[in-house]
């Protein structure tokens, strides 16, 4: 993931609703499995390990995230346990194939929540967080940022 990916995902967590949040977990999740691909073609062992790892993290954030009294949610439990496995099995024998089995499975999910994310009428999951303006400044193409209550608090309750 660069850093400008994650500037863009810490800038769309602090914003996001509940579902989107969701998105954003398998948004993350597909970078840290396109890394994993990556350093398979590098043959980088250690950033392979360090992808799944990081990819595991983001299954694990959706695991613990499900109520398992509704459905879908045992459904979808069977289907990080196998992305998990999944994992495993691209890290042991250091192979692509694990790695986009896991996409064929994430990338219609992603695409369904992201449809239902506009639904979602519930306020961001961050409180107290800093509201971000984005726009073109006078700058030729350039793009800035400005936050506002920069001292306020940092996003946290005290």
């Amino acid at each position: 993931m660069t850093s400008v990916e994650k500037q863009d995902f810490t800038l769309r967590i602090s914003q996001a609703n509940p579902t989107q949040m969701v998105v954003i977990l398998y948004e993350m999740l597909l970078c840290y499995v396109r890394d994993g691909k990556a350093a398979l073609e590098r043959e980088a062992e250690s950033e392979l390990k360090a992808a799944v790892r990081r990819a595991r993290g983001c299954l694990g954030e959706l695991m613990n995230s499900l109520n398992l009294q509704y459905e879908p949610a045992p459904a979808l439990l069977g289907l990080y346990g196998f992305c998990i496995r999944r994992l495993a099995a691209a890290e042991s024998g250091k192979k692509v194939l694990p790695l986009e089995e896991i996409e064929r499975v994430i990338i219609p999910l992603k695409d369904a929540y992201g449809q239902i994310a506009g639904q979602n009428s519930a306020g961001p999951v961050m409180g107290n967080s800093q509201t971000v303006y984005a726009g073109l400044t006078y700058g030729r193409n350039s793009l800035t940022e400005n936050m506002t209550d920069q001292g306020a608090n940092r996003g946290m309750y005290v």
